[in-house]
């Protein structure tokens, strides 16, 4: 039976790219070497990340870590025959796929590239649906598998897409190599293996979260080995469907029945019906089975017709933020904070500073948990050896942004005494909300466009 070995690449913009080389250098003993290296990075906000760099240059827009990546993985995935599928294309593909065509060349590579477009919709939302807004500075669908695919079929090496569901990164590569219906799957057969290929992306899209990283099962994370060195996760997956997720020998960390299952329910709302662009995958029929070794094997996965409608996410200008993290030392760390809480609200009340909030925060007491963090006793806050408040500005105006860290510094000398570690007084950074709706996918197939550099 044919098998198809999947490696996983990064899990966000900003993730390490040096845990692929295992993959790609020794392989597994038993699935051997990848024949594709898939890589996500875009998280739910990226694209947000992205239009910064876009309004300073619109020749950014994309996650600008694909080109170093490629710089240091491809002639290792030459040697094995691999191709590689990204999203790194973020709002901008083709300056995406340029910067690496040019990176490549510079050093002796002439890889096919392939181009994804078609999921920006802003110019188009007003002509098939009412905006929420009009002041959407990027709106962009999640695309499916398809467009892969069919950039595989026109032999590219590398891919380089857009806004493309994470999951439908790794699924592409099993459609194309195995020849499984995606739009037209109506029967089970042909549902349950795209809910197969998609629950073996959603187990390998975060990178070394899949392969026991981020693993918070109380005190079982501690018996995660040597995490400096993990392994991401490589899937070898047969035409039927049935997979098995592994990682590349002698690496650290470890995939089990129990860092499977954890990353299997990340990000998920109804494990029945989790919404694909290519397929409703039910979890619920789904069968893990620890083989030992840094070995689960998937099976079972039952799927449905996908969704009529695409999602969409947005982004819109939303003020400007500031933040000041300020240290008081023992004695009375927590009083003396509080006193300087007060102190900066009356100076924004005195100088009418016009603010959205105020957000205040404790890092080491709540900044993780937040409200669900019990604050101690104030005595035992007022004898620990120190204490740090974060405090930020959430604000409409720019210059109010500004202002915010020139209320600080005076306080050190005319305020409450041993404080420490005041950072962050120059630091407005613009905010950009998030919107997220459904699209007809008729308005949006007829757009996509795959092309060659």
């Amino acid at each position: 039976m044919k098998q198809v070995v999947l490696a996983s690449g990064l899990g966000f913009y900003g993730d390490n790219w040096e845990p692929v080389l295992p993959s790609l250098l020794q392989g597994h003993a038993q699935y051997g070497l990848p024949h594709y290296v898939c890589s996500d990075h875009l998280s739910e906000l990226t694209l947000a990340i992205l239009q910064k760099d876009r309004a300073k240059d619109e020749a950014l827009g994309y996650a600008r870590d694909a080109v170093p990546m490629l710089l240091r993985l491809w002639p290792w995935m030459i040697k094995c025959g691999a191709k590689f599928i990204c999203n790194a294309g973020g709002l901008n593909p083709q300056s995406a796929g340029r910067a690496v065509q040019a990176a490549l060349a510079a050093k002796g590579f002439h890889p096919t590239i392939a181009i994804v477009t078609g999921d920006d919709v802003r110019d188009r939302l007003p002509l098939v649906t009412a905006p929420p807004r009009d002041d959407l500075l990027f709106a962009n669908v999640y695309l499916g598998a398809r467009p892969i695919v069919d950039a595989l079929a026109l032999g590219a090496d590398i891919v380089i897409t857009g806004r493309v569901a994470d999951a439908a990164l790794f699924l592409a590569p099993l459609v194309f190599e195995f020849g499984w219906k995606l739009e037209d799957a109506q029967e089970s057969i042909d549902l349950n293996r795209l809910a197969q290929g998609i629950t073996v992306g959603h187990l390998m899209e975060c990178s070394g979260q899949g392969s026991g990283g981020n693993f918070g099962s109380l005190n079982a994370w501690k018996s995660v080995p040597d995490l400096a060195h993990i392994g991401y996760p490589m899937a070898a997956v047969n035409e039927n469907g049935d997979a098995v997720i592994t990682k590349a020998d002698g690496t650290g960390g470890r995939v089990s029945f129990d860092t499977v299952r954890q990353q299997l329910l990340y990000e998920v709302h109804d494990p029945t019906a989790y919404l694909t662009p290519d397929v409703v995958l039910d979890m619920s029929t789904l069968h893990l089975e620890d083989w030992g070794d840094d070995r689960v094997a998937v099976t079972g996965a039952t799927g449905r017709i996908a969704p009529a409608q695409l999602k969409v996410i947005g982004g819109y200008p939303s003020g400007y933020k500031s933040e000041v993290t300020w240290g008081f030392s023992w004695p009375n760390a927590w009083d003396k904070a509080q006193v300087a809480i007060e102190m900066i609200r009356s100076q924004l009340a005195d100088k009418r500073i016009p603010h959205d909030e105020l957000f205040i925060e404790y890092p080491g007491l709540n900044s993780a948990h937040g409200a669900l963090a019990p604050i101690p006793n104030v005595a035992g806050l007022n004898e620990l050896n120190e204490l740090y408040v974060r405090i930020v500005l959430k604000t409409q105006l720019k210059s109010a942004a500004d202002s915010f860290g020139r209320l600080f510094p005076w306080i050190a000398l005319s305020g409450p005494a041993y404080t420490c570690g005041l950072s962050g007084l120059h630091n407005t950074s613009e905010l950009l909300g998030i919107w997220t709706g459904l699209l007809a996918r008729e308005a949006v197939l007829p757009h996509i466009q795959v092309s060659l550099l």
